[in-house]
């Protein structure tokens, strides 16, 4: 059976975690939630959630619109190894999708600065196709089902900690990212801690892989 990879988008495949780190602190500022180290505690959460768990109702237009203004000023680039190993993935035929918390309007203006970028991808999923947010796993599950294969034979790349929670619960053997948050944070979460993805030796992480999904497979019985 193949394995499948999973791809979260900022701060793993597109350098944007700095810009989005001083949005919601500006945000924060502008419409104060009196929560401590806001900017980097949501990391990885939708908007709805964000928005739901953060501000009253009367303030989710005015956030939303700040957040839009800023978004469509922000530039995207490609981390380090990113664009090097999805082009090893699609010499290898090996499956690959991304699971984001980014809603549809975001990602068009991805797709303006990077255009067919989301095309490379054999399943794309948005914040618009799950119900509940990251820590939840619905979202690495779909990611999973999209590409015919069970969790099990999927590495998730993630970088927050919801993220990595999310890959963790969902099954997947989960590869943390300390592009965001220093490793100790992430590290119970993950079975393998890299700086980037230009890190990532892809057989040796296929045979790594190879081997989680028959320990599960194993505890299952």
């Amino acid at each position: 059976m193949k394995t499948g990879f999973l791809f979260d988008l900022d701060g793993v495949l597109i350098d944007s975690e700095t810009e989005y780190t001083r949005i919601w602190s500006e945000i924060d500022k502008a419409f104060p939630t009196g929560i401590t180290d806001f900017a980097r505690k949501i990391k990885g959460e939708t908007l709805p959630k964000i928005l739901n768990t953060y501000f009253p109702a009367e303030l989710h237009s005015k956030v939303t619109a700040m957040l839009d203004s800023e978004e469509q000023r922000m530039r995207y680039n490609y981390m380090p190894g990113a664009r090097e190993l999805i082009d090893e993935l699609k010499r290898n035929s090996l499956p690959f999708a991304l699971v984001t918390s980014s809603n549809s309007y975001k990602m068009q203006h991805l797709e303006e600065e990077l255009p067919g970028f989301q095309k490379e991808f054999n399943a794309v999923i948005t914040a618009d196709k799950v119900s509940k947010s990251k820590p939840d796993p619905e979202g690495y599950l779909l990611g999973a089902k999209s590409l015919g294969l069970p969790a099990s034979r999927c590495v998730v790349f993630e970088d927050s900690l919801q993220g990595v929670k999310a890959g963790r619960k969902s099954g997947a053997f989960t590869v943390g990212l300390s592009t965001t948050l220093p490793t100790e944070i992430i590290a119970p979460w993950c079975d393998m801690i890299v700086s980037d993805l230009s890190e990532i030796d892809l057989q040796a992480l296929i045979e790594r892989i190879s081997v989680h999904a028959a320990n599960g497979v194993q505890n299952e019985n």
